[in-house]
């Protein structure tokens, strides 16, 4: 389980205890006021950390296309040098052969 799901987890399981909480308890107004604060700051804080969540998430999937891109471009790139580097072997073998063939003609 994740940092963020873990958590989470206690954040929803700290809110529901705040919810079940009644005023059978007989705390004091400003006590209950305050857990009421909490609890509302512990939504937001909630939001807030699903928010941030789902652009790491989106951000996650560009940078993860990006690099599938990135790799396909060095791959292409890749196999025209190997191209490339077989077109000048075969250009001086037959330079090589041109040579000896005048090496012949000459003597």
């Amino acid at each position: 389980m994740s940092s963020f799901e873990k958590k989470e987890q206690n954040l929803n399981h700290l809110i529901d205890k705040l919810n079940s909480m009644s005023l059978s308890y007989s705390q004091p107004n400003n006590e209950l006021e305050k857990i009421k604060t909490e609890k509302i700051e512990l939504a937001n804080q909630k939001k807030e950390i699903e928010k941030k969540n789902e652009e790491l998430m989106r951000e996650h999937k560009y940078l993860k296309e990006k690099i599938r891109n990135l790799q396909s471009a060095i791959n292409k790139s890749t196999e025209m040098e190997e191209k490339f580097n077989q077109d000048i072997e075969e250009l001086s073998q037959e330079t090589e052969n041109l040579v000896s063939e005048i090496d012949k003609w000459q003597m």
